[in-house]
């Protein structure tokens, strides 16, 4: 008797853990972002600090799209790109950002990528890039693989005929790398 009611609560546990937890982190980890964005600025009211670093990222954009002319950003990134170390950090995240976000996002065409022809193992990514003859590689595509529960991946180089384009939202298809398969979309 006594045992079947400790396993009864803690499967009770277990599913209240996996209702709880998710919400729980998520909202841990926003309001870490909102205190530290907040604790930056030194006038003392909550929520003012984030308001202000909406404000610049909004009045940066609206700059960008309509008052600074392309030409003077394209001699900031001229500048930078003599730059060593700032160079490939600011490239490497600039491209980064893009890929999510912007006009020209990278992983819009999710794909799946037959790694392994003898047992069929097959993995989900993205195409990156169609066209590698820069490199001399023909009938070859570039193909970024995410990791699971994480914000890193691979690059692979792999021939075109081991590509299948799916016919899904690429938001699906990350949501789903993402959680290791878990999530359907």
């Amino acid at each position: 008797m006594f045992r079947k009611i400790l396993n009864r609560t803690i499967a009770y546990f277990g599913r209240g853990l996996l209702a709880v937890a998710p919400l729980g982190l998520t909202f841990w980890i926003v309001y870490g972002i909102f205190e530290w964005v907040d604790g930056l600025n030194p006038i003392d009211i909550p929520g003012i600090g984030v308001l202000i670093m909406i404000g610049i990222i909004l009045g940066t954009g609206i700059l960008v799209s309509t008052v600074i002319p392309q030409s003077f950003g394209a001699l900031v990134e001229a500048s930078i790109k003599h730059l060593p170390l700032v160079s490939l950090m600011y490239f490497s995240l600039k491209d980064l950002i893009s890929a999510f976000v912007g006009d020209r996002k990278k992983f819009n065409q999710p794909v799946l990528v037959l790694i392994n022809r003898q047992s069929d193992l097959r993995k989900l990514g993205f195409i990156t890039q169609t066209d590698l003859s820069h490199l001399d590689l023909k009938h070859m595509v570039a193909v970024y693989l995410p990791h699971s529960y994480a914000f890193s991946g691979e690059m692979f180089i792999v021939p075109s005929e081991n590509v299948t384009l799916l016919n899904a939202p690429s938001a699906e298809v990350m949501k789903m790398i993402v959680s290791g398969g878990v999530s359907k979309g």
